[in-house]
């Protein structure tokens, strides 16, 4: 089994702030670091390093050709990274000392995939692996359609969230993952509760106070408290939680197991700075003392 990821390549400039700004603000940075970042990278670096087998589906720019050695040496998949005219996509992070951020997003060459990429990957694909997908590149709906066709488990990350984007895949979903008030937008969008979506799996994340399963056949819900630590920085606790989650269901637990070590992945991700390249392996998170 394996996990195909279109998904997003960014360069994620972080800066440490005394405080997030306000609007009209100038506030000086204490320090600034590069990491490989996007939701899409983030996501596969998680998924492998929890021990699944994972195929980037994306693009970088001239500029890029750093972050598809970053993510080679990752472990991921990167025969499907096209190289496109468009500069590669990055995010301004403000981050003050209690973790919290704000986040600037430039899509660049996310935004430039096309259908002749993403069929000369999905065509490897086999029935049964996963499809992750995130609202941070083109060929979303495309994608999701052909997962469905193709007989993948069909996975949406709504985030950066879009009522629209998220409607146009629903018919296409297996799994749904969003936070709680993506969970509220779209249900505002559509008149409907999570659960009466009609998708088999949908998680919400509720942040300091853990994470939700809805089982869309049975009906079931399935808590997960969030463990206790002090945070340094959230940005990207969402996207490992993600990519451990799908890569738990790849390798065989079951969803309440995928969640629990999940949940313990995030739990030390907001304890590091920075992204993609510190998020933690598999025997981190079983070593890890909560």
């Amino acid at each position: 089994m394996a996990i195909w990821n279109l998904g997003s390549i960014n360069a994620d400039m972080v800066y440490a702030m005394p405080h997030l700004p306000a609007a009209g603000e100038t506030l000086a940075a204490r320090s600034l670091d590069r990491f490989l970042g996007g939701k899409g990278a983030n996501m596969s670096v998680a998924a492998t390093r929890a021990g699944s087998e994972v195929h980037h589906i994306g693009a970088v720019g001239p500029d890029g050709a750093w972050a598809v050695e970053r993510l080679t040496g990752y472990g991921v998949g990167t025969e499907h990274v096209a190289r496109v005219a468009a500069p590669t996509g990055h995010a301004i992070i403000a981050v003050e000392p209690g973790g919290e951020n704000q986040i600037i997003l430039f899509p660049g060459a996310n935004r430039a995939l096309t259908r002749v990429h993403l069929d000369q990957a999905l065509d490897l694909a086999a029935a049964g692996d996963i499809l992750v997908l995130q609202n941070e590149t083109s060929m979303q709906a495309e994608a999701a359609k052909l997962g469905r066709q193709k007989g993948l488990c069909v996975c949406y990350a709504a985030a950066p969230f879009d009522a629209d984007a998220v409607q146009a895949v629903l018919p296409y979903l297996d799994f749904l993952i969003l936070n709680e008030i993506e969970a509220q937008q779209l249900e505002q969008a559509t008149g409907k509760t999570p659960g009466d979506l009609g998708i088999k799996d949908v998680i919400i994340t509720l942040g300091a106070k853990g994470a939700r399963h809805i089982g869309g056949e049975a009906g079931s819900v399935l808590e997960v408290q969030a463990l206790p630590v002090t945070p340094v920085d959230t940005t990207g606790a969402g996207d490992t939680f993600t990519g451990y989650v799908l890569s738990g269901l790849d390798r065989g637990l079951a969803m309440s197991e995928a969640m629990s070590q999940a949940n313990r992945a995030a739990a030390l991700m907001v304890t590091r700075r920075g992204t993609a390249d510190v998020i933690p392996d598999l025997q981190e998170v079983q070593a890890a003392n909560f």
